[in-house]
């Protein structure tokens, strides 16, 4: 598969059209989706969720706010260990009034960091996540983002349903909602 990869580039008016590129274009046009997603959460509900199995509000919110960040966690670092040894931890839950700021920051450092690679390398070398410091996943670089960017888009339809269950306005994502007629 990656073979073909290699062989395969997507020409656009006859230009052909770099794997950054497309990373590139799909990170500004979901960053801006879930801006408006966060832009409704309200305040003071943080520890609300639909079920006891559930994550809270404030987490997944935060999680939506923060999910650019793993763009540059996947250029710029060989792995993650979800369950690192104690006083290593990496993630921090924004507040839940700084969740659009947050989102704009991680998401500036994530286009940096993406302008700042190649094609080769996030075809040619793997990122791995870790849990207690044993492998759970191995890809390479360009499968892990893709991955992530679906995962965003998934967490993000998530916060749309909490939304809707707490009565705020649920805005238009990739086309009308009830609440917002506009096309995205």
């Amino acid at each position: 598969m990656l073979h073909r990869l290699r062989q395969r580039r997507v020409q656009i008016n006859n230009h052909v059209m770099k794997l950054t590129d497309l990373f590139l274009a799909e990170l500004d046009r979901e960053v801006e989706r879930s801006r408006r997603v966060l832009e409704q959460v309200p305040t003071g509900r943080d520890d609300w969720k639909p079920h006891p199995k559930s994550m809270p509000l404030g987490r997944l919110a935060g999680l939506v706010a923060a999910m650019p960040s793993w763009v540059t966690l996947t250029i710029e670092r060989d792995e993650l260990d979800l369950n690192p040894p104690a006083g290593q931890g990496q993630y921090q839950q924004p507040a839940m009034d700084q969740l659009v700021p947050v989102q704009e920051q991680h998401a500036a450092k994530a286009r940096q960091s993406l302008s700042g690679t190649t094609d080769d390398y996030l075809l040619n070398t793997k990122w791995r996540l870790l849990v207690s410091g044993r492998t759970v996943m191995e890809e390479p670089r360009h499968v892990v983002l893709r991955d992530t960017l679906n995962h965003l888009a998934h967490h993000r339809g998530q916060l749309t349903v909490y939304l809707r269950l707490n009565d705020c306005k649920v805005p238009s994502v990739y086309g009308p909602s009830a609440d917002d007629q506009q096309f995205a």
